[in-house]
């Protein structure tokens, strides 16, 4: 049995440790929104916040997760109060198919959490690792400038994890 805080709220998983827990997620608690791409750290269709890091829920192992704060983009907003972020794309018509943006999202959200105001070179830095096939990347790129502009007006955001 492996414990710990999902979204906010405190959650068990009877896997073993070594389940990656991308397959906890989408399996035992039925969450949908991070993927599975590649299974090898290259596409970051899988990436969630472990105590609001990027981490690749492919590869790492649920019990590595214990006692931590794991946030995928379910976690990020509500359909009613969305995060600034998830308005950003929709405004920006940043998402094509979407198989990419749970992990596009989670890892904006980190950034815009440790550094509010990025330049360009910062945000496509963060999001370096992430393989968008649709081409969607400058719409991408000035949704989280978009956010990140919203979020410094005041319109402030929970803190990834939170």
């Amino acid at each position: 049995m492996v414990a710990f805080t999902l979204n906010g709220a405190a959650v068990a998983v009877e896997v073993p440790d070594t389940t990656p827990l991308l397959h906890a997620l989408r399996g035992p608690l039925g969450l949908s929104g991070p993927r599975f791409g590649c299974g090898a750290e290259q596409c970051g269709a899988c990436v969630v916040l472990v105590d609001g890091v990027p981490a690749y829920g492919c590869t790492l192992g649920t019990g590595a997760v214990a006692g931590r704060h794991v946030t995928t983009v379910e976690g990020l907003g509500t359909e009613d109060a969305p995060h600034p972020l998830q308005r950003a794309f929709l405004e920006e018509q940043a998402g094509q198919c979407g198989f990419c943006l749970s992990g596009i999202l989670v890892a904006a959200a980190a950034l815009l959490a440790r550094e509010p105001d990025p330049d360009e070179a910062a945000i496509r830095a963060a999001l370096d690792p992430h393989l968008c096939r649709c081409g969607s990347h400058n719409r991408i790129l000035r949704a989280v400038r978009r956010a990140a502009a919203e979020m410094a007006s005041g319109r402030r955001a929970p803190e990834p994890g939170a």
